[in-house]
């Protein structure tokens, strides 16, 4: 199981291990892309650009909105030759752009389209992609103002006391400009995507902090991904409420 260490109630440290991962975003797709630009960082399309998801069906594969193609892409390849594994999706907007569409069709009088409603739901791409693996295992879907990845880390070690695997993929697009003024989100489509274990992997150490760190990030994609390909030994994320520290090794 997944170790874990628990003072007065609450649940200080949580132990696990990383199989394997991988990351999705404009002209990103590889471990070795991602170092390098994490390296040298340059601008990134804010946009989606066509996404080969050839694993999916054609048919099926017409209903992945911008934020499925992303998620699925950063999912897929660390899925081939696993059958059935329980997994976890986080999005802190989930489909926005989606979502808004529908609302100004409502508000120009169009009817709701069924398809598009279907779409838009949280747990969507955990159905779709369930679907397209003819996977039936437990999924869940969460959404976190605040500490989105470290949310998404406790639910899957939460999962690992049943599961010897679980999928964990965290992934968001950017706002559209009508919600922009209003909440931060990310600069460009990013999905990460981990295969996380009791026994086979590097250590990975999700730990509740007493103080916020001054580097602590609130969304921390950058971060946690400067962790993964191995430049930073951990990252901190923090909130009004809880510090988390994220580390491999």
């Amino acid at each position: 199981m997944a170790n874990a260490t628990v003072v007065d109630g609450v649940s200080r440290l949580l132990r696990f291990k990383l199989q394997s991962w991988n990351a999705f975003a404009p002209g990103l797709d590889s471990q070795s892309a991602w170092r390098e630009w994490l390296l040298h960082p340059s601008d990134l399309p804010s946009e989606l650009g066509k996404t080969s998801l050839k694993q999916i069906p054609p048919m099926l594969r017409r209903r992945f909105t911008p934020l499925g193609r992303c998620a699925a892409g950063a999912a897929l390849p660390i899925l081939e030759g696993v059958d059935a594994i329980p997994g976890v999706f986080a999005s802190r907007h989930g489909d926005t752009p989606l979502t808004l569409s529908l609302l100004e069709g409502i508000a120009s009088g169009e009817p709701m389209s069924p398809t598009g409603f279907s779409l838009a739901v949280h747990n969507a791409l955990s159905g779709l992609l369930s679907i397209a693996r003819k996977d039936v295992s437990e999924v869940t879907a969460i959404a976190a103002t605040e500490n989105l990845i470290p949310n998404a880390l406790i639910e899957a070690a939460t999962q690992l006391q049943e599961s010897s695997s679980v999928l964990c993929v965290i992934y968001d697009v950017p706002l559209p400009e009508l919600y922009q003024p209003y909440s931060d989100s990310v600069d460009f489509p990013c999905a990460v995507a981990m295969i996380l274990t009791r026994d086979e992997g590097d250590d990975f150490v999700v730990q509740r902090e007493e103080s916020l760190n001054d580097t602590a990030q609130s969304d921390g994609f950058s971060g946690l991904l400067r962790v993964l390909c191995g430049l930073e030994s951990s990252v901190s994320f923090g909130s009004a409420s809880s510090y988390w520290r994220v580390s491999r090794g």
